[in-house]
């Protein structure tokens, strides 16, 4: 219990520092090291990478909205919900009242020979109201949207174990609806 209120606090600390510096990341960073149509990260330290068959960057809303889904063959997808998208730029993930930004991580373990056995477990982002990490959007073309992420999650309606998400960048096909 010690550690997690030691990391808590590690996390709150560098929260503070990351939106009390003098320099911002408006820009959007770099790209990532996503190959072409992918999502990468790492969750606890373990190697993700999506499939490009069912990962997807959509604009919707008229461009108000990004929503990034990408998942992999093992039962396991992320998924972003951006409000007020603006393109290229650099979008909290928790922070306050006023941010509605959404990040989830999901493990799904089928059991094939009883479905209904068949168990899903959501860590989300936020799950109170620090910023808990960030997407960043480097590029955005016709085509694709292209940038990085970073945060912490937590398993609320479950076990309320937290996973660390670093090293995420997608280089993900774009649809608009």
């Amino acid at each position: 219990m010690r550690n997690f209120k030691q990391f808590m606090l590690f996390v709150m600390v560098g929260s503070l520092l990351s939106l009390t510096s003098c320099s911002s990341d408006d820009d959007g960073g770099g790209a990532g090291s996503a190959g072409s149509g992918v999502l990468v990260a790492k969750v606890d330290g373990t190697s993700y990478q999506s499939l490009e068959i069912s990962s997807s960057a959509t604009v919707a809303n008229g461009g108000q909205n990004l929503i990034i889904i990408a998942t992999n063959s093992d039962g396991k997808a992320f998924a972003f919900t951006i409000f007020g998208y603006e393109g290229v730029g650099t979008y909290p993930l928790g922070g306050g009242a006023n941010i509605f930004n959404t990040a989830s991580y999901t493990e799904t373990d089928v059991d094939l020979n009883n479905p209904q056995n068949s168990t899903t477990e959501i860590w989300q982002a936020p799950y109170d109201d620090t910023m808990v990490g960030e997407l960043r959007v480097s590029e955005e073309t016709d085509s694709k949207v292209i940038g990085t992420f970073d945060f912490t999650c937590k398993n609320v309606g479950g076990d309320q174990s937290v996973k660390t998400i670093t090293d995420g960048s997608f280089n993900l096909n774009k649809q608009v609806q």
